[in-house]
């Protein structure tokens, strides 16, 4: 199954490291990040693992719920806990997905020809509250993921989903935002009160609305 932008979060129920979840209930009115390793005890997993827990709070500041994914079985996942705990020096404070039949790492389209019949690549899925797929994210097994980057593209989405503005290359949370050509001079005079910067045309730059 292809994932799409804009396709609705495939709905699953799982165990996971903090008892029983139904996904979309799961998520509730938050926004959510699922990200999938490819096995518990590697040492990649490990540092990403640790990391997020690290970056728990802002997550949180972000209204966004976060859960691993490994086909692991359950108790393998709370030895691995044990070693993310010590290694990394955070406690964990998210779920983890056992999902030994590979059913949901199939769903969402995890295990790619090539790797191995187990392994799931480092598939990224960041969901919206209304249950839409709002980016993906596909990295090889031996590349470790840059979680301030998934904060980074977490904070130009929720902006540019309330406001007609884009991001420009490299923003950062705070910077000039770019307004979308569909929107006039005249209205955005009204729309961005703090001004905006004629480049050309089509490219338009206003402070950040928030």
């Amino acid at each position: 199954m292809t994932i799409r932008l804009g396709d609705i979060a495939p709905n699953f129920s799982a165990e996971t490291t903090m008892g029983t979840i139904n996904f979309h209930e799961w998520l509730g009115d938050s926004w959510g990040l699922l990200f999938s390793h490819p096995a518990d005890f590697t040492p990649v997993c490990t540092t990403e693992l640790g990391r997020t827990a690290a970056l728990k709070g802002e997550f949180d500041k972000r209204n966004v719920k976060v859960m691993a994914i490994s086909v692991d079985p359950i108790d393998s996942h709370h030895e691995w806990i044990k070693d993310i705990e010590e290694t990394q020096h955070v406690k964990m404070n998210f779920p983890i997905i056992a999902d030994a039949d590979r059913g949901i790492s199939e769903l969402y389209d995890m295990i790619h020809p090539g790797i191995t019949e187990k392994s799931t690549v480092r598939s990224v899925f960041i969901v919206g509250p209304d249950k839409r797929v709002k980016l993906t994210l596909t990295y090889p097994p031996s590349t470790g993921r840059n979680f301030l980057e998934i904060l980074r593209v977490i904070d130009s989405l929720q902006l540019t989903a309330y406001e007609s503005v884009a991001t420009p290359a490299d923003w950062e949370d705070g910077e000039d935002v770019v307004i979308l050509p569909s929107v006039s001079d005249e209205a955005a005079k009204e729309k961005f009160p703090k001004g905006f910067r004629t480049i050309k045309p089509y490219l338009r730059l206003t402070p950040d609305p928030k």
